[in-house]
């Protein structure tokens, strides 16, 4: 399998259909299996996060912080070791480990031996296992295709992710009422054993993932992916959009669960249906991300996501919804918040990841993910944390108001930057 290190497409040259590429064919299937059975046990997770363990705002706060704890510890070490090992085998591992801790929640679950801190526990090694998934695929997909197909391979990525989403919350909850939580944490369990299998079947070539510096310590390489990642002209400032976006995402996410379920009261089925909108706006998000992407330029497409994710976060902050507000009225704004929102993430999402994968050199690949990815992961930590401590003092629609401001930050950081004329095609060696 060629790397990807093409120079720029002549005028009459596009991209050949991703999924025709038999490395990538076996990534994508991988992945959509894994998004596709995560969606389905979500549901039950989150049922079971709610409604079994009964945790309070405060432990919900502390279970989502929980999954990303291991990014505050090991994040950069882990992208630049990214650098030096062989990706492919890492998502293999990474993928049997996950199913093998998933397959424990139904044996917690049929022993009554299910509590908050066992389940803290698994969310902790979930996050841990996820580290090093997240570190490996990112860089290994520069390798899989031509640099002028990076956006597509990610659009297709998302593609199929958000079409699990969709199919997945409302079989999820569907499933969860006829054979209950436990059975769709083994389902998700044997997904992810398959996907292992066609991971280990990906043949590509990752010879310079393993070259060494003589003399440069680990110290030394982490030191260099942050010093380029933030010193980039146009890596920076898009860095730091996406830190904020984060923050902002991190109040969202730990809080849409509880103020659906506990305070609008809204029924599991519906719940399920709610979550599956986001899949179909994210479905749509990701289909037309190439097409804005090379109409619009990778900045200003990325600009278009992030002000899109300010308008269902505002609107659910300034719209009375109670639970004694009718479900015809409920689950319709609740499912529109979600389509919106998914639609902004699917649309940045394959121009951003497309941007940053074309620009960095595979030598700084591990470690300029992991940079933006690490600091990702410790923003949304501290704000999963606070966003209990927020509901609780300024209550739902305040916190979500909050949250929308936040989103706004992080799109005026990218309009007031050099990301905003930013292109796919940008030269790698103009900038940085």
């Amino acid at each position: 399998m060629r790397d990807a290190t093409p120079g720029r497409p002549g005028p009459a040259e596009r991209p050949a259909e991703v999924l025709r590429v038999p490395a990538f064919a076996l990534f994508w299937s991988a992945t959509t299996l894994r998004a596709f059975g995560g969606a389905v046990a979500g549901v039950a997770f989150q049922v079971l996060v709610v409604s079994v363990v009964q945790a309070t705002p405060l432990q919900v706060s502390v279970l989502s912080a929980l999954g990303v704890v291991p990014y505050l510890f090991l994040g950069l070490i882990i992208g630049a070791f990214m650098d030096r090992w062989r990706r492919q085998p890492t998502l293999v591992i990474t993928s049997i480990g996950r199913a093998l801790t998933l397959a424990s929640l139904p044996v917690l679950i049929l022993s009554d031996a299910l509590t908050f801190w066992s389940l803290a526990a698994v969310v902790l090694i979930l996050g841990i296992l996820t580290l090093f998934g997240d570190s490996a695929a990112q860089p290994l997909l520069p390798h899989l295709v031509d640099r002028r197909s990076l956006v597509s391979a990610n659009a297709r990525l998302g593609q199929s992710a958000t079409v699990a989403s969709t199919a997945g919350p409302a079989i999820g909850g569907a499933l969860l009422t006829l054979v209950g939580a436990s059975l769709l944490f083994v389902f998700e369990a044997v997904v992810l054993a398959v996907a292992a299998v066609l991971q280990s079947r990906i043949r590509v070539d990752e010879q310079r993932a393993g070259v060494r510096t003589p003399g440069r310590h680990l110290g030394h390489e982490i030191v260099d992916g942050v010093r380029y990642t933030y010193r980039h002209e146009t890596l920076r400032p898009l860095a730091l959009s996406v830190h904020v976006w984060f923050l902002a995402n991190s109040v969202v996410v730990t809080l849409f669960g509880l103020y659906t379920l506990r305070e609008l009261q809204v029924p599991e089925w519906a719940f399920g249906l709610i979550l599956g909108s986001a899949g179909v706006g994210g479905f749509f998000g990701a289909v037309i991300a190439p097409r804005v992407g090379a109409r619009l330029g990778a900045g200003r497409a990325i600009l278009l996501g992030r002000v899109l994710a300010v308008v269902p976060w505002a609107t659910l902050a300034l719209l009375p919804l109670a639970a004694s507000t009718s479900l015809a009225v409920l689950v319709p704004v609740l499912a529109a918040a979600q389509f919106v929102y998914a639609l902004s993430m699917g649309i940045e999402d394959a121009n951003e990841m497309g941007y940053r994968q074309a620009v960095a050199p595979d030598v700084l690949q591990g470690r300029m993910n992991s940079t933006i990815r690490t600091t990702n992961r410790v923003v949304f930590f501290f704000g999963a944390l606070s966003a209990g401590l927020f509901v609780t003092v300024l209550g739902f629609p305040l916190t979500l108001g909050l949250a929308a401001a936040v989103f706004a930050v992080a799109a005026l950081i990218i309009a007031f930057s050099p990301v905003r004329s930013a292109r796919h095609d940008d030269d790698p060696s103009s900038a940085g």
